[in-house]
């Protein structure tokens, strides 16, 4: 089964003047000659392997193959077996061989099973094939360390097998390899990662994993947030897509994140904390919106969520105090579900 490539490359080559394809006559119809009925009731006959028109008997061919299942069963329960050998075939594995075989470790000792073992794998496996299997194997631990969603590491599965293939990244480790296409497929799938969070998970250096990134970038010609056939002006890791992780850590109510989203709306409206970086505005935001609604969070419980230090949560807050009229809406206040009194004076010194 064909499937279509994924992370296509940004500047495809030329084509040449393309000659017209030929293929089969799907229209074509298979008709008995002696009925010449528009409809024909072809019968397929597996016992005898005989294809015969059903309305006058005539044989119009023979020796056909049966296409039904091939299952068979010897178990005591009635009916179909449907049970098969080996696991469904993988569509990231696609030119690779898929089925292994497995040497018995007993050999009384002896060790040549080991060595039988070693023989199979190097006969088996090219070293391109063996280190795609090893990243793969990575890619899916990492992610469940970081409780991804499967959809994630299939992404980055896809966009490290395109990487090698085209060997965009060699002479790189291994790890920031894996580190970059973990951090695109976040971003793929709006579920964004800070770069720090990447480096904390794979110990891998920011400065390594930004070239690995803006490689990948370049190539794929990757858009935040969407697939390369569909572009997005949205931002990638902005702090309205942070919000929904660090309020549920923080045990926050679903109306804080609300409010805390329109209130850096508005605050990127009207240029206030330009500059700063969306992590250190997803956490000055949540302390504004916290003290807002009464819901009274520490700069040092934000910090150890958001990943930032107190004083750079403190410097966004001032900022946005100093503007509160522009981000608070007249209606949280009509309602009763913001006080501005409630926001404290002392930290703006």
């Amino acid at each position: 089964m064909a499937y279509s490539q994924p992370f296509p490359l940004a500047a495809p080559q030329a084509k040449g003047t393309q000659l017209p394809s030929y293929g089969p006559d799907l229209a074509v119809r298979l008709i008995c000659p002696e009925c010449r009925d528009p409809n024909p009731n072809i019968v397929e006959q597996f016992g005898s392997g005989d294809l015969v028109c059903g309305n006058c008997g005539l044989v119009l061919g023979d020796r056909i193959v049966d296409t039904r299942s091939e299952w068979r069963t010897f178990a005591n329960d009635e009916g179909d077996d449907p049970s098969r050998v080996g696991a469904a075939s993988d569509p990231l594995m696609e030119g690779m061989e898929q089925l292994d075989t497995v040497i018995s470790f007993r050999d009384g000792g002896s060790g040549i099973a080991r060595e039988l073992q070693r023989a199979a794998s190097r006969s088996q496996n090219s070293r391109s094939e063996r280190n795609i299997m090893t990243a793969f194997r990575d890619i899916g631990s990492w992610c469940d360390q970081f409780s991804l969603p499967k959809t994630i590491s299939d992404i980055a599965k896809q966009l490290y097998k395109r990487s090698d293939e085209e060997k965009l990244l060699r002479g790189k480790p291994l790890e920031a390899v894996i580190a970059a296409c973990i951090f695109i497929a976040c971003r793929q799938a709006h579920v964004p990662r800070t770069f720090r969070e990447i480096c904390d998970l794979t110990h891998v250096s920011k400065k390594i994993l930004g070239q690995c990134y803006k490689a990948l970038e370049q190539a794929f010609n990757l858009t935040p947030g969407a697939s390369a056939a569909h572009a997005s002006n949205n931002p990638a890791t902005g702090p309205e897509n942070l919000l929904v992780r660090y309020c549920n850590h923080l045990d926050l109510p679903p109306n804080v994140q609300s409010i805390c989203s329109d209130i850096i709306v508005a605050a990127r409206k009207h240029g206030i904390a330009d500059g700063r970086s969306p992590v250190s505005i997803a956490g000055g935001a949540i302390y504004f919106t916290c003290y807002l609604l009464g819901k009274n969070k520490s700069p040092r419980d934000i910090s150890a969520v958001a990943g930032v230090s107190e004083g750079t949560i403190r410097l966004v807050y001032r900022l946005y105090y100093a503007e509160k009229e522009k981000l608070v809406k007249q209606e949280w206040i009509d309602d009763g579900r913001a006080v501005l009194d409630r926001l404290p004076v002392e930290s703006t010194r």
